[in-house]
């Protein structure tokens, strides 16, 4: 699913990101590599995450090309 409908509160583990390689890059370099875990703090229009230690706002069409495996309560 994408980020983007990822329920606040809810963790996802990233499966795949959508776009060209230099988005895909720099989405990287912020943290949201394959395999990274994202817990999606707040938003609809904007999603205020939580990454490798970090808090990262992306608008709606950023989240909506990171996609992800909602993982099970407690499965961090």
């Amino acid at each position: 699913m994408p980020l983007c409908q990822l329920a606040a509160g809810s963790t996802g583990r990233i499966c795949e990101i959508n776009g060209d390689e230099s988005f895909a890059q720099r989405l990287r370099e912020m943290g949201f590599g394959e395999a990274a875990l994202v817990t999606k703090i707040s938003g609809s229009t904007t999603s205020l995450c939580h990454v490798n230690g970090t808090r990262i706002a992306l608008n709606h069409d950023a989240a909506r090309s990171v996609l992800v495996e909602l993982l099970p309560s407690g499965a961090r």
